[in-house]
């Protein structure tokens, strides 16, 4: 180890606390907006649909931009694109807090997430770079416990701010601390000083952006006008065309954006599936529970507020923790044990009714939130695990947009299911709650839960048949190496 590498390793906790504050400042943002939404559109006069474009902007940015990071990442080296997006993510912070115009705000939104999706797409990579294997699963761990509790944070902190002082302080609030990130960066982070002989693939970048555009953009404004509106099919036929270009293009090309190889590893390919599964089963639980506290059980803002921190904490107990565990005895014992518990939980709050016990939700939210941070730490250890150095980067990236789709995915398939089922009690079409029939709330929500539960039971399964399969292929390695050893 030289001198360079040994500083490195020395900081290595430094480099992860840094790492931390720019994932948190970079998730939280994805979620903070959405309380002061109501407050933005009364002081800039505008409508709901149009200042929700504040949110879209950003989860439409982050995704269709996170996987191209991946790949500069592993060209010019990481911590460069790292650095890029702290700069980027502030001055886009800073914008936003300087402006009472829409269509700015929106652009300083874009600026600020293409930031964020830089920091999201190489932050596991720089991490599995400077950590040593015995001790990789529990800093990965911690991001994914930062990376959650940006997301569960997100509300009640925005509710905070926004009635302590201007919304605009929601922005402003990361530019110090961008800063300090930043000159912590160029202090003690690794150095990136190989560039590889490699160019970034063009096409295959254009026929990303615009697939991840069509389709956030037609998923987000489904949610508005409905999904049977020709706009929304005609993107969500875009997204599917280009995609299938885009794996096309991929498949000719040497050094492609997306290397598809790595999905031949079937480790990598599950995990990458049971993560995808897991954000949708989780985000969907996030926007049911709200309305459950507020509307059906007639429970304050504030109150809510407390009740969902619930997640946050117990996640970040439990998220390092089960880290520290995969480094120990291993990684998919570990996967299959959290998403056991996580449907388990899931299932469990969709037998509630509007008079049950908030002690009984309580209960059923640790266990589902236990089940929660028992897998992502592992699983996220599995992915960075299953690919050889120079492929850190867009390893990261992968997981990072899986994780965004995860989200909007479980959000839209959340709403959907909701207001399907409550149309269906009540027999006429409605997308809010109805007052006065909590019972037609209930109605959908054990739906969605149920549903919820279920995706989790079938990533479990396929978690199961995965380490019997790795258990039974040990066995068959040991018995052959005996045998030869003889």
């Amino acid at each position: 180890m030289n001198t360079t590498e040994n500083n490195v390793y020395k900081n290595r906790w430094i480099i992860l606390v840094n790492v931390l504050l720019a994932t948190f400042m970079a998730t939280l943002d994805g979620s903070i907006v959405n309380v002061a939404l109501p407050d933005m559109a009364q002081k800039m006069h505008v409508s709901m649909a149009a200042i929700e474009w504040v949110v879209t902007s950003f989860l439409i940015a982050v995704a269709a931009t996170i996987l191209i990071f991946g790949r500069i990442g592993d060209i010019i080296g990481k911590t460069r694109v790292f650095k890029f997006g702290v700069v980027l993510f502030t001055i886009g912070s800073l914008l936003c807090g300087f402006t009472n115009s829409l269509p700015f705000l929106v652009g300083a939104r874009v600026i600020q997430a293409i930031g964020a999706a830089a920091t999201m797409a190489t932050n596991q990579g720089i991490i599995t770079q400077v950590f040593p294997a015995k001790e990789r699963g529990r800093a990965l761990g911690v991001i994914g416990t930062f990376v959650a509790l940006g997301a569960m944070a997100g509300p009640p902190l925005g509710g905070i701010i926004v009635s302590a002082v201007n919304w605009k302080y929601i922005f402003l609030i990361n530019v110090p601390i961008g800063i300090i990130v930043f000159l912590m960066t160029l202090k003690i982070f690794p150095k990136a000083n190989e560039v590889k002989d490699e160019k970034l693939d063009g096409k295959g970048a254009i026929l990303f952006t615009i697939t991840m555009v069509a389709l956030f953009g037609a998923v987000e404004q489904g949610q508005n006008t409905g999904y049977n509106s020709p706009l929304i099919i005609g993107a969500f036929i875009v997204a599917i065309i280009t995609f299938i270009l885009f794996i096309i293009v991929e498949k000719k090309l040497e050094d492609p954006l997306l290397q598809l190889s790595i999905f031949k590893n079937s480790l990598f390919s599950i995990s990458i599936l049971c993560a995808f599964i897991s954000f949708i089963a989780i985000s969907a639980s996030n926007i049911i529970l709200p309305f459950y506290f507020q509307d059906a059980k007639q429970i304050s803002p504030a109150i809510t507020g407390f009740f969902m921190m619930i997640s946050p904490i117990v996640l970040s107990v439990v998220a390092p923790f089960s880290g520290y565990l995969s480094d120990k005895i291993g990684s998919e014992i570990l996967t299959l044990v959290g998403l056991i518990l996580t449907s388990f939980g899931l299932i469990l709050i969709g037998t509630l009714n509007e008079n049950s016990s908030l002690i009984f939700l309580v209960i059923f939210i640790i266990i589902m939130t236990i089940g929660n941070g028992m897998f992502q730490s592992p699983n996220n250890s599995l992915i960075m695990s299953t690919v050889p150095k120079d492929k850190l980067g867009i390893a990261g990236s992968v997981n990072a947009l899986i994780r965004n789709i995860g989200m909007v995915s479980g959000t839209s398939f959340a709403t959907l299911l909701l207001y399907n089922r409550m149309s269906h009690k009540i027999g006429y079409r409605v997308i809010d709650y109805v007052k006065g029939r909590s019972d037609v709330f209930m109605y959908g929500m054990r739906y969605v839960y149920i549903c919820a539960g279920i995706m989790c039971v079938i990533g479990a399964i396929i978690t199961a048949v995965r380490f019997y399969n790795s258990k039974k292929n040990s066995s068959t390695e040991n018995l052959t190496q005996k045998k030869y050893a003889k």
